[in-house]
């Protein structure tokens, strides 16, 4: 293992053979080498489940060390990445795993021991590989000597960093996977209906084809003059223009802007009717005196009138110095003159150019380095210069390193950026004021300051849906040149790679050259013609900074910005390619490439609204109208979830009571969960019960019926016991459901007794007994023979009932005399009812 120094714990994820194992006091100018002898090793299996769709490896290189925090693992470069897996290719290290197209800078350090070094025995040099990357990092790999894997890795990035053609890059070997996505011509005359206040109509393809997605409001028009991109191939295919002003004066006026890029309307109150444009820098030339009367018909026409008043005011606001704008006179550029323009005012907010925003960012990612815990060169800032104290060693170099990060010039940048946004929105919400803004071709900084204003004063802008739609409206549709700011190839060119010093002798702290500055790199273009530059960075660190002052603003999350500009600077999906929207329709980038945002939803559909990119503190109804910060509050800070996560990864956690708020909305949610299945058995139970009830109130009605059945029995038992008794019968009802008859009259001629029986058979035939009779069933005088019964001879010869043919008229009735009175005993006691006999029918 290559060994931690005593201020850092060894590294979990690393763990090598005894044999594999690297001695280190604390620096990359202790390591030796000589003690790991070359293997030659397959690439492990492994490996495959962490590349991505179509990703393969390129080269491999083993026992490489991360200088930077002392883990030694195995470094792949691939087709999208360099991969750094711990040793046995357990876990990815993050810090040593960047794109390809994150890399912006490389080169090969063969660091040679100084005179007077704290190991003068060891000899030879060691193998280091230095990545600078546009993600704020700066990562050291060590080699081990004599195996040419650094060359190897060299080789590998020379011809993957900077692909020839754009079709080389990972986007279109990945292809669209299940990130597909939609045309963005449809979503962005969605977002100019919705500007317009036709909210309900809704775009399609064939709308655009056919040219029908032309609508407008009283003030307002989308104009397709631009449809084929041969006005300004810079811009979208759809404006938002002037109701009044036709296409023939757009036309004329587009040839007084540069780049023909002409002013056209990027948001628009629709209660006040002003608006923000955009444009790029009138051709006024040197002396300031060319004019253009479509033009300042064009501009003038963003005034509309205000009700009951004279027109508006217009604020013409020039993002550049005006030192600069002048310059750009003797090129045939400038800015505008108030005199030309009725009712306007020029105002310069002094932004400096993409030059100056690259260098002060390699600035800043130098000092982030230089006092960060893990440092490039291997050491932390408790060892930086051999001091064991907080910044090397005393307070005046803690003072120097505070006053290093203002010399970088980052922070004072965003604030311009800030304060110049502001302004605009204050003008628009507090004036009703309209604001054309321009910078020189009208593309960086003009893009920061209209995307900035719109968010400050369109609530819409700021949850994660209108914030995809200002990013596609303000950089993509019109135009931000994002290849030539990444140093990416382009449909129409290719990128020339500069090539890197691949040796050198370098002091002791070898990192520390300025990477921020071309004289780290040897290019074969010059400082001005070198086009890359973090301005959509700085745009987001802006963001950055007012979701910090307006935490209830926002539905997204620092998070969300983050992995949105990984994302950007990864070049993974199409979004982001090429330098304007014709050359991404040219590309085939909708259909050949995934989706940026198509990828970042599926992200927060994993674990919905408990996701990371949510902001927990977003509350729309707290901040429903524009964000009007005051001058005071545009002091920006350093991003720690950006700048800080490689430079101070424990200090990058700033946002610890965020993720504690996170995980404890993340516990609430499962309880509330649990809480809705508490709640939904219990209404099981509920209707359970509900249904038991249902059932025994009806089980007490069936019993009460057979309570009253039995009533109604033993009534109708006593009835014909009497009838029975009156006939000269003793009756005597057994528990057993037998019934015994006697006969108290004429003994001689009637059988003293006759057994008469209850039975009740049941669906098998069975006859139960059991002490309650059931009355209802039929009665049956149990006799002998028929024939012989005298009891019969008489029924025959008294009976009014018995026929001549010896029949009788009450069927199946077993008849009984005694005397004159008769009585059938059957069971139908319903019909037995029906004969309505009466005491007085069998007489006294």
């Amino acid at each position: 293992m290559y060994r931690s120094r005593s201020a850092r714990s060894p590294s979990p994820n690393t763990q090598l053979a005894e044999s594999d194992k690297i001695e280190g006091a604390g620096s990359f100018v202790a390591l030796e080498w000589t003690k790991i002898d070359p293997v030659s090793r397959s690439v492990p299996l492994g490996v495959k489940q962490f590349l991505l769709e179509a990703e393969h490896v390129v080269v491999e290189g083993y026992g490489v060390v991360l200088v930077n925090t002392d883990v030694a693992g195995t470094l792949y470069v691939t087709n999208f990445r360099l991969l750094f897996l711990s040793e046995g290719s357990r876990d990815i290290i993050a810090m040593g795993t960047i794109p390809l197209a994150t890399i912006e800078k490389f080169q090969k350090i063969a660091l040679k021991l100084p005179s007077g070094s704290r190991q003068p025995e060891k000899s030879g040099s060691q193998r280091l590989l230095q990545i600078i990357g546009k993600d704020m990092r700066i990562i050291v790999f060590g080699f081990r000597p004599k195996t040419k894997q650094r060359r190897a890795v060299y080789d590998a990035l020379l011809r993957c960093t900077r692909p020839a053609r754009l079709w080389d890059l990972y986007a279109f070997a990945g292809g669209p996977s299940r990130f597909s996505n939609t045309n963005p011509k449809v979503r962005l005359l969605n977002e100019y209906c919705r500007l317009l206040g036709m909210g309900f109509y809704q775009a399609s393809i064939r709308a655009i084809e056919d040219g029908s997605f032309t609508l407008s409001n009283e003030w307002w028009r989308i104009s397709s003059v631009n449809s084929n991109y041969t006005m300004s191939p810079t811009y979208p295919f759809a404006l938002l223009l002037p109701k009044f002003i036709s296409d023939d004066k757009v036309l004329q006026a587009c040839t007084f802007r540069a780049r023909c890029r002409l002013p056209s309307i990027t948001w628009c109150d629709r209660g006040t009717g002003a608006v923000l444009a955009r444009s790029s820098q009138p051709l006024v030339g040197l002396m300031m005196n060319m004019r253009s009367n479509a033009d300042e018909n064009l501009v003038a026409a963003l005034c509309t009138q205000i009700a009951g008043e004279k027109r508006r005011k217009l604020y013409i606001a020039d993002a550049r110095p005006r030192k600069n704008a002048l310059a750009n006179g003797a090129m045939g550029g400038g800015s505008e003159s108030s005199a030309n323009y009725f009712q306007s005012e020029i105002v310069f907010f002094g932004i400096d150019n993409i030059h100056a925003m690259r260098e002060s960012l390699g600035r800043l990612r130098d000092y982030l380095d230089t006092h960060g815990t893990t440092s490039s060169d291997g050491m932390s800032s408790f060892l930086r210069h051999g001091g064991w104290s907080w910044g090397g060693g005393n307070l005046s170099s803690m003072s120097a390193s505070v006053s290093t990060l203002g010399d970088t010039g980052w922070l004072i940048h965003v604030q311009t950026v800030l304060a110049g946004s502001a302004w605009i929105a204050a003008r628009v919400a507090l004036e009703s004021a309209s604001v054309l803004v321009h910078c020189s071709d009208g593309w960086d900084r003009t893009t920061q300051l209209v995307s900035l204003a719109s968010l400050l004063l369109d609530p819409y802008y700021r949850t994660i849906k209108g914030f995809q739609a200002l990013v596609e409206k303000d950089w993509l549709a019109f135009g931000h040149p994002f290849s030539d700011r990444l140093g990416m190839p382009t449909i129409s060119g290719t990128f020339e790679l500069s090539r890197q010093a691949s040796t050198g002798s370098l002091p002791l702290s070898p990192m520390r050259q300025g990477s921020g500055s071309s004289s780290s790199q040897v290019q074969n273009t010059s400082h001005a013609q070198n086009q890359n530059s973090p301005i959509f960075l700085q745009w987001v660190d802006c963001v950055s900074q007012l979701l910090r002052m307006y935490p209830f603003a926002f539905e997204f999350s620092s998070a969300f910005l983050v992995d949105l500009l990984d994302c950007m600077l990864s070049c993974r999906f199409g979004n982001f390619l090429c330098n304007s929207e014709k050359e991404r329709e040219q590309a085939g980038i909708f259909d050949a490439c995934g989706c940026l945002w198509m990828y970042l939803a599926e992200l927060r559909a994993s674990e919905g609204s408990s996701h990371a990119h949510y902001n927990l503190f977003y509350d729309p109804l707290k901040h429903d109208g524009p964000l009007l910060p005051p001058a005071a509050a545009l002091a920006p800070t350093v991003w720690p979830q950006f700048h800080l996560r490689w430079a101070c990864p424990s200090e990058a956690q700033g946002g610890e009571v965020e993720a504690e708020c996170r995980k404890l909305t993340r516990k609430f949610s499962e309880l509330q969960r649990a809480k809705e299945a508490a709640e939904a058995r219990l209404n099981d139970t509920n209707v359970t019960v509900e249904s038991l009830v249902a059932e025994l109130r009806n089980e007490k009605l069936v019993s009460t019926s057979a309570r009253d059945a039995v009533k109604r029995a033993s009534k109708e038992t006593a009835t014909i016991k009497r009838a029975v008794q009156s006939l000269g019968f003793n009756v005597y009802f057994s528990a057993d459901g037998d019934c015994n008859v006697g006969i108290v009259r004429n003994p001689t001629e009637i059988p003293q007794r006759s057994i008469c029986s209850v039975s009740t058979k049941d669906s098998n035939g069975l006859v139960p007994h059991s002490e309650k009779a059931d009355l209802s069933e039929p009665v049956t005088v149990m006799q002998g023979n028929v024939s012989d019964n005298p009891l019969i001879r008489v029924c025959g010869s008294l009976c009014p009932m018995h026929t001549n043919d010896g029949g009788c008229r009450w069927p199946n009735a077993d008849c009984a005399q005694f005397q004159s009175q008769f009585v059938g005993l059957k069971a139908n006691f319903d019909a037995f009812d029906r004969l309505s006999i009466y005491d007085s029918y069998f007489g006294t």
